[in-house]
Parts: C-alpha cells; sequence; structure tokens
C-alpha cells in the first residue's frame, strides 16, 4: 500500500525524502497522470473543461497565499494586486515589446514579485492586524490606482487592452482554446508545485515554518526573519504573477475588473476551507470553491425547469438571475460551517482517512 509493510525500513536520508515511496503510491500517481493528459481531454466536454481551467487558475492564484499564510504566517488580503502585475507586464511585454509569451510569463512573475516585496517590507516591522492593512493598501494602490488611472491609459487603448488571437503563443503551439489552455494550466501546476515543494523540503522552507510557529524564537536561534520574509514574499507574488500571466490565455482583453478585491478574499477562503499549510488544501479549497457553486446553480437551473417547483418556490428564477449575490452569500456561508465545524480544513480530514486505511487494522 501507501504505507511500508513492517520490517521494511528507509537506510538511506534520500529514500526517507521521497516523493513516491512505495509501488503503489508510483502506480497512483502513473494513473493520476494518465488522467490528466489523456482521459479528462478525451472524455471531458467543452463545459467540463472550461470548469477545470477555473480550478487550475484557482490553484495557481491560491499558491502563492498557501505560501504566506499557511508556511510563514504572514496574512495577506491583496493577493490579486500581484496577479493584476504579471497579467499587465506579461500582456504589454507581447503588445508592446513583441516578447515570445514565455518569456513574457516569466517577466510577470519576476515584476510581481518584486513588487510584492515593496509591500512586504512593512512585514519585517510589523504582523498580524497592521500587516493585513498594508496587504489591503496593496491591493486599492495597485489596481485602483496604478493600473485604472496609468498603466491602462498606455497606447491610448483606454482600460482595457485587447489581446489579438494568435498573440499568445509557445513556439509553433498557438493557445487559442479551452483545451490548449488546459494543458498550458496543467503544466504550469505540476511546476509550480515542484517549485514549491522542493522549497519547503530546504533550509528556506524550514525557515519560513519557525517563522510561522514562532518569530522571536527562530530570530533566537539564528534565523533572518526579514530576509525570509521578504523571500517568502517574492516568491508569493512570483506565484501570483504566473498566475494572472496564465489568466491571460482565457481573456480577450485584460481589464482592472478581472482582479478586483474580492478576488484576494476568495483566495484566502480557498485555504481556510481546504486546510492552512497544505499543498492539498489549495486543491481541495480550489475544487471546493469552484464546484459548490457551480452545482448550485446547476440545481437552481433544473428546479426552474419545473413549473410545480416555481410554483411552490417563485424566487427561483430571481436567484438564477442573481446567482452572483448567491455565490457571495455561498462564499460567508461556507467560511463560517468550517471555521466552527472543520477549522483544519479538508485537507485535514483527506489525511485522516488516509491514515486510517494506512493503519488499519489497528486504525484506532
Amino acid at each position: 500500500m501507501s504505507y511500508l509493510p513492517c520490517g521494511v525500513y528507509h537506510q538511506y536520508y534520500q529514500q526517507d525524502h521521497a516523493w513516491w515511496k512505495t509501488k503503489f503510491v508510483w502506480g497512483k500517481m502513473i494513473l493520476l497522470f494518465v488522467t490528466i493528459f489523456l482521459l479528462i481531454p478525451q472524455f471531458a466536454g467543452y463545459y467540463l473543461i472550461g470548469v477545470i481551467n477555473v480550478i487550475g487558475y484557482t490553484i495557481l492564484s491560491a499558491m502563492g497565499v498557501q505560501l504566506l499564510i499557511g508556511y510563514c504566517g504572514q496574512v495577506t488580503l491583496g493577493h490579486s494586486a500581484f496577479l493584476a502585475i504579471g497579467a499587465y507586464t506579461c500582456t504589454l511585454s507581447m503588445l508592446q515589446l513583441n516578447i515570445p509569451y514565455p518569456i513574457a510569463m516569466i517577466l510577470g512573475g519576476i515584476v510581481g514579485g518584486l513588487w510584492s516585496v515593496l509591500f512586504g517590507l512593512p512585514s519585517a516591522r510589523v504582523k498580524g492586524f497592521y500587516l493585513i492593512m498594508t496587504t489591503m493598501a496593496a491591493q486599492f494602490i495597485t489596481v485602483e490606482f496604478f493600473i485604472t488611472q496609468y498603466v491602462s491609459q498606455i497606447g491610448g487603448r483606454g482600460v482595457a487592452f485587447s489581446i489579438p488571437p494568435g498573440t499568445v503563443k509557445i513556439g509553433p503551439w498557438v493557445i487559442k482554446s479551452d483545451m490548449d489552455v488546459y494543458y498550458l494550466m496543467a503544466i504550469l501546476i505540476i511546476l509550480s508545485i515542484l517549485v514549491l515543494s522542493n522549497l519547503l523540503r530546504s533550509k528556506i522552507g524550514r525557515a519560513w515554518i519557525a517563522i510561522r510557529d514562532n518569530d522571536i524564537a527562530a530570530e533566537t536561534m539564528g534565523v533572518n526573519i526579514v530576509y525570509y520574509k521578504l523571500l517568502a514574499f517574492f516568491v508569493a507574488g512570483f506565484f501570483g504573477g504566473i498566475a494572472g500571466a496564465f489568466w491571460v490565455t482565457s481573456l480577450a482583453a485584460v481589464s482592472p475588473e478581472h482582479f478586483h478585491f474580492g478576488w484576494s478574499l476568495w483566495l484566502v477562503g480557498v485555504i481556510l476551507i481546504g486546510g492552512v499549510g497544505s499543498i492539498h488544501g489549495i486543491f481541495f479549497g480550489a475544487m471546493f470553491m469552484t464546484l459548490i457553486p457551480e452545482g448550485l446553480k446547476f440545481l437552481i437551473f433544473i428546479l426552474t425547469q419545473n413549473p410545480i417547483f416555481v410554483d411552490l418556490m417563485p424566487f427561483l428564477p430571481l436567484l438564477l438571475e442573481k446567482f452572483l449575490f448567491v455565490k457571495e452569500a455561498t462564499f460567508g456561508l461556507a467560511i463560517a460551517l468550517f471555521l466552527i465545524f472543520e477549522p483544519n480544513g479538508i485537507s485535514y480530514r483527506w489525511w485522516q482517512i488516509k491514515n486510517y486505511f494506512n493503519l488499519w487494522p489497528f486504525s484506532y
């Protein structure tokens, strides 16, 4: 199974820290890759691919939030600003400088990381409520002021930057359909997880976790907390910039309204529901926050097709028309319920389920 049989043990440090330790885990991962790159593209329809792409974008966006909050203990409520910086840097690089999309995406990540460090500087002196206010300021200064009033006016285009078809391409591969976006999304998520996981297993990751648990004790033990906090902001901003540059592939025009403050709150909700301080939590939270509203919308649509339910609940058509407000209400309710009944998130429940089977028949 996924655990080591009795009497089997590791002899080397490399074996003990391997990602996939048993043949069973290797089999599961091979099946996962086959599902991602063969089965889903073969059998999923256009609607399902679109939903999966939204989940992937949420995962990429929430990765930096999980790093800051879950692993370094730095609260952020303005992460959407760094997504906007990455998206606009990538778009302007392609339209104004004719830079290829892969290089433009990396530039978006670097600029997003540097912009994040700028607003992470106060973390050297403040934390908690004051840091929350600083990151909120990053959102409003970046999107509502800097991008809306200045960046959006470059080239006399008004507010939005339209992206002509064929602009986004990697070599001969033109990313023009939802399926192309899906493949790019899958590759980016795999690469991002590799980078984040390896960082967390290194000296840098251990320093982040030490700062999260007790920054005073970490500093006493010789950890340069200012350096590692700013490094965490840079890496989180880099992930955000990559996510924003990726989302350009799904947009006909890049506009500030795509990076509003509500999306920053949504990303915090993703990791709270999925599980703070867990890479699995990013995936669980993104799926929950995307699939539950989609399922609710589908249910309301089905009920409105039946006159009996419409007679019993005449407000159903209005709910469908004003579903954005229903979605926001569902978001708030989900956060409240998880904080009360499952404060450790879905990933903690998943960990318990895995342990139950791994330890069977001694699961007590």
